[in-house]
């Protein structure tokens, strides 16, 4: 079963949506599921060199209250998930081309979910700039990449236009509220879910492949029992 989920490196949300599906597909041992982590810039407008937390804080509105009581509502959510969110830790709001230029090329060696996982872990609990390409390089290699490879890699423009042109193109497709869950290209959907629910998406997804390879096989058989007709009725 293919799963697209629509991500921002620098969404909390993002982060736990990314646990409860593991969670999930740890206990569903009759399928094979494809992940594919498809990337979504929920603020294109940052700086390559990132914001400064605290001027970001200001500017939205509703201010430290209104952060801090989303901070608790994430730590509540997070508490049997494994994550440590130290958000106190966060001095900057990096732009996230870069990590999901990351996401991209560990996909190549089918490393992608390792790779988010890490820049999720480096970002929320130990507080580091992944808009850095200085920490994303450290992150590669802790992964086995060459740190020359990754230097070249993002010190280039490879896969940058493709990021920013996905990310586009999942925003006119009307998602705006992320984590997005995209099951077989078909059914979808946004924020934090219960894992029950998931599970009822996954199943009737399921059901639906099911449905059209009974359907593809019954018309082969038949297709070859009209073919058997029309070769004794010569």
């Amino acid at each position: 079963m293919k799963i697209d989920v629509v991500i921002d490196t620098t969404c909390p949300w993002c982060f736990i949506g990314k646990k409860r599906l593991e969670l999930l597909i740890a206990n569903e041992h009759n399928l094979n599921f494809e992940i594919n982590w498809q990337p979504y810039i929920l603020n294109p407008e940052i700086l390559p060199e990132g914001m400064d937390s605290e001027e970001n804080l200001n500017k939205n509105s509703g201010g430290k209250t209104k952060y801090q009581k989303s901070n608790n509502t994430i730590n509540q959510l997070a508490k049997n998930l494994n994550i440590e969110f130290n958000f106190s830790k966060i001095k900057r709001i990096p732009n996230t081309i870069d990590s999901h230029r990351m996401i991209k090329l560990a996909s190549h060696q089918n490393m992608s979910t390792e790779m988010l996982e890490s820049i999720f872990q480096n970002y929320f609990s130990m507080g580091n700039d992944i808009g850095n390409r200085s920490v994303l390089i450290n992150i590669g290699t802790e992964l086995g990449f060459a740190r020359t490879k990754l230097k070249e890699y993002l010190n280039s423009d490879e896969d940058t236009s493709e990021i920013l042109r996905q990310s586009q193109r999942i925003f006119h497709s009307g998602i705006s509220g992320i984590p997005t869950f995209i099951f077989n290209e078909d059914l979808s959907i946004s924020g934090i879910q219960d894992i029950r629910i998931l599970r009822r998406l996954i199943n009737i997804a399921e059901q639906d492949i099911n449905s059209l390879v009974n359907k593809a096989h019954q018309s082969i058989i038949e297709k070859f029992k009209q073919d058997e007709i029309d070769y004794e009725s010569k």
